[in-house]
């Protein structure tokens, strides 16, 4: 007889409790990162300043968050024989997560710290590894459009040498702190999907890349990081402020799923939704299209009417991206230009005490099977 579990636990371990952490906290529509109010470091900190939070569980002094800024702006730029690997890589009718999943993997081939396991060597890595992720996305863009890679400028954030790598333009100001506000709102998140992955895999003792790669992977599908694309997608098929509201109702009839709604933990609304949208707001009135936030507006609130449903961050981040020019299949990989700072920290916690992750599952297939000989 197989072995059963009493309150064995279904449906995506929901309220299951599985590690301590010290990262990141939600309580009710609050979300902190080791402390601090995401509201507070919207407003005061920076995505360099962020990272160093969540790796080190404090503020930085002045002195240490200068010299920690420099050493990740110094490490952005990728070793010119991958780049010409990379080049090399298929983009055509390729999901660019998919792509930077694999481009990951093969920086991990260009590392000599890789496979260190002494903990200033893993910090060596992690470091190199944020400071790259958003110029491997850069990269993917340039090399898909037929155009020659952009070095990064070593004076300027990570933000500003996304924005500028990818267009090869100096960007406008206001869009490097919408970018950079953007990149500390999702930092973070607690135990979710992709941070669960990495944890697992690093439970195992793997290495630091194959961690990451995990977490991409996790990051990629439509119900986690993918959620963003289809939030701009379901808006381009509405396409007027006009027919929001009905083709909105419409779909909540025949029960079709409205991405960018709703949320595992959070009951009382996503925090990181509401300074979205009013980032939202602005830039689509600055770009000329406020059509997008209205038709977001309508939608919100028909959802929130007719589910009581209210938006999560994937809903308004969409509209800020395409005011800002970004194609819409780069929202997710931005979304792990910022998140490998999280998985990282979560990486860090693992290591510090660890014990690999082996959980059971609860019997329900047949028993008392007997062998017949096949003739």
């Amino acid at each position: 007889m197989a072995e059963t579990y009493e309150g064995a636990v279904d449906r995506g371990l929901e309220g299951v409790v599985a590690c301590t952490t010290g990262v990141s906290s939600i309580v009710d529509a609050t979300l902190c990162y080791r402390g601090f109010t995401i509201e507070d470091l919207a407003e005061h900190s920076s995505y360099e300043e962020v990272v160093f939070i969540l790796w080190n569980d404090r503020q930085p002094t002045a002195a240490e968050l200068s010299a920690f800024s420099k050493t990740l702006r110094d490490s952005q730029a990728l070793p010119a024989s991958l780049v010409n690997t990379l080049k090399s890589l298929p983009t055509k009718e390729i999901h660019p997560m998919a792509w930077l999943r694999t481009a990951t993997s093969l920086l991990a081939l260009y590392d000599d710290q890789a496979q260190n396991d002494d903990e200033q060597s893993r910090k060596s890595v992690a470091l190199r590894l944020t400071a790259k992720m958003g110029t491997l996305v850069a990269l993917f863009e340039r090399v898909r459009q037929g155009k020659e890679p952009i070095a990064p400028k070593v004076e300027q954030s990570l933000a500003w040498n996304f924005l500028y790598m990818m267009t090869g333009k100096e960007p406008d100001t206001a869009f490097v702190k919408v970018l950079d506000t953007c990149l500390i709102l999702h930092a973070d998140h607690e135990l979710n999907c992709s941070a669960f992955a990495s944890r697992v895999t690093a439970s195992s003792l793997s290495d630091i890349y194959s961690a990451i790669v995990s977490a991409l992977g996790a990051l990629k599908g439509p119900l986690h990081g993918g959620a963003n694309e289809q939030v701009m997608l379901m808006l381009k098929d509405i396409k007027t402020v006009d027919a929001a509201k009905e083709w909105i109702k419409q779909a909540l009839a025949n029960k079709e799923k409205v991405m960018g709604f709703g949320h595992r933990v959070y009951k009382n609304g996503d925090p990181r939704a509401k300074i979205l949208r009013g980032m939202s707001k602005e830039l689509c009135e600055k770009a000329g299209m406020p059509h997008w936030y209205e038709m977001s507006k309508v939608i919100d609130d028909t959802v929130q009417s007719e589910k009581g449903l209210l938006p999560n961050v994937d809903f308004y981040s969409a509209t800020v991206y395409y005011s800002m020019g970004i194609p819409i299949d780069l929202y997710t990989p931005i979304f792990a230009f910022s998140r490998v700072s999280g998985w990282l920290a979560h990486v860090f916690e693992q290591f510090a005490n660890n014990r690999i992750y082996r959980p059971r599952g609860k019997w329900v297939g047949k028993e008392n099977q007997k062998w017949k000989p096949l003739a």
